[in-house]
Order: structure tokens, then sequence, then C-alpha cells
């Protein structure tokens, strides 16, 4: 549910009538890292979800396995579980002599409504390598191996991945987590501000060349296709934005930076995917960001239907 206390951030609106409002929270940094545009709580504490992966992903590098360009991008994916993501993933746990039973992700469909349909259509059904986190636990799973750390429990708060996990989030917003819980692929979870996380993103682009954050920013950037999918906003975002590092998070949280230090971080209240385009949208404009091919407009249309033709639209209200 929408917290009232919170601002209004998008609004439903069917036929000129205001039918429904999401609050939330915005922050929006400038080049030099500090706070530009606030809007709620951005100081309080929200679960980043997988806008935490590419810290994650860092944490693998810490430890030392030699992942690179698709691989490391996938490691800090939500892909869409199309087949060349499910290919990456097969193969970084090949190569670390595993194979799909070692994953502890939740089974699942793809997370992308057309993969999904072309997956049931053709009989398939649930399996853990569908899960769009199952990027990250292969990277995990194969940093254990190459550590000789248990694979059974590599998802435990307290072991060396994990612990690896949390310092380098630590280190990249700037925080203590103020809340531990678990992520719906069963990772362990921290809550940080927004604010910490649009620094973290900041981090991730500012640090120097070579290093496990820039590492990682740069696969990303690199590959977009293998963090979300070739249908999906971040990858948009990522090929039309020079330089950009984006990544979406459910529960609609999304953080988003640019080479020259500025940066985003918002969360829609009540978690309504619906409203995250119109709001990145618009803080992307006030951020002073312009893409090509009018990939910010296409983030922005949100339209509502009734009998099956547009009668209203999801529209940013700030």
């Amino acid at each position: 549910m929408s917290n009232p206390a919170l601002p209004v951030l998008a609004e439903v609106v069917r036929s000129g009538f205001v039918e429904g409002r999401h609050h939330g929270s915005l922050v929006l940094l400038a080049a030099d890292g500090s706070v530009e545009f606030a809007l709620g709580a951005p100081d309080a504490p929200v679960f980043p979800r997988s806008c935490a992966k590419p810290f994650q992903a860092v944490a693998i590098l810490r430890a030392g396995l030699a992942l690179e360009g698709e691989q490391l991008a996938l490691a800090a994916s939500s892909h869409s579980a199309e087949s060349f993501h499910l290919a990456g993933v097969r193969r970084i746990l090949a190569e670390a002599g595993l194979d799909e039973s070692a994953l502890r992700t939740p089974a699942d469909l793809p997370l992308d409504e057309t993969e999904a349909e072309l997956h049931l259509r053709w009989g398939g059904d649930r399996e853990p390598v569908l899960m769009d986190c199952s990027g990250k636990h292969a990277g995990w799973l194969a940093a254990c191996v190459a550590n000789d750390w248990p694979t059974d429990s590599y998802l435990d708060p307290a072991h060396p991945i994990q612990l690896l996990a949390r310092e380098a989030l630590e280190e990249a917003v700037g925080e203590t987590p103020a809340h531990a819980g678990v992520d719906g692929c069963g990772a362990p979870l921290l809550a940080v501000s927004l604010t910490g996380l649009a620094r973290g993103y900041r981090s991730l682009l500012q640090a120097g060349p070579g290093t496990p954050q820039r590492r990682v920013a740069d696969a990303m950037r690199a590959h977009p296709e293998y963090v979300a999918g070739t249908r999906r906003p971040d990858t948009r975002l990522m090929r039309a934005v020079p330089g950009a590092l984006a990544k979406m998070g459910a529960e609609a949280v999304q953080a988003f930076a640019l080479p020259d230090g500025r940066a985003l971080a918002f969360k829609i209240e009540d978690g309504a995917e619906r409203a995250r385009g119109p709001v990145l949208a618009e803080a992307l404009r006030r951020l002073g960001v312009t893409g090509a091919d009018g990939v910010i407009d296409r983030l922005a249309a949100a339209p509502l239907l009734g009998g099956g033709i547009p009668v209203g639209e999801v529209r940013a209200a700030f």
C-alpha cells in the first residue's frame, strides 16, 4: 500500500479523472555528488533489491574470480532468461565444474513476459536457471569453487562470499545497513538509503580503470543485453545514453548514474511497476539527460486502455 505521508510521484489518469496515485521517494545527485533534488524520504532505509547486484558482483572479483565481458555483466544481471542468458549462466557453472543443480535460486519462469509465454508454449516448466538472479548465483558459486569455499551454504550471511558482498555494498554507499533480510532469490538483503544507493552507483563509474568496481560497471555498460534483456528499459537506456549505468530492482526501485558524476535513485512505495517508467523518465529529464531514439519518451509512455484503446495514462506528478 502506498504511504500518503510521502509525496505523489505518479498519477493514474483515466478519461481525464485521477483514479489513483503512487507515492514514493527520489533523489538526484549533481556531478559533484551533492543532492540536487529530493522528494520524500531519500535518507530512510529501503531494500535496494536487485539494484545491489553490481556491488555483489564486485565481491566476486574481489574473491579472485576472473570473470570478464558478458559473463561479468550476467553476474550483475536481472536477466530475461533469453537463450543467450541461459547459455551464459550454464557456461559460468560449467567452467567451475558445476551444473544447474548447484543453484539455490527458486524455480521460476522467465522475467520477460514474451520469453515466459514461449517457454510455456513449448511445454516448459519453472526452473532455477530461469530465475532472473541465476547469473549472480552462478558467479557466487564459481567464486566459491575458486577459493575452495563450501557451495551448499553460499547464501548464508556468514559465508565468505556474502561477507565480501556486504563489505562492497557498505563501502560504496558509505553506510552501515539499517536492516538485514532475505531477497526473493534467497540471497542476503541489506537496507540502505536511496541517497546512499545513488552515491554507490556514482562510485562505480568514478572508480579507477581496472578496479573491481569499474570492471563491473564497464562490463554492464558494454553488454547491457546481458544485464537485462533485448526488450528491457535498462538495456535501452544504456544503449541510448552514452556511458550510462542503469539497474532496476524489484518493488519499483531504480538506480542510474552517468560518468560525469550525476546519479539518481528512487523507490515507488507500493512497488507498482507501472509507475517506474514515467517516474524514471521525468527524473532523467530533471537530471538533464537526453537519449537517442526517443528512449526517454518511450519510458514515459504508460497508457491505460479502455475497450482496447488508450483512454488515459500513468504520468509523473512531480
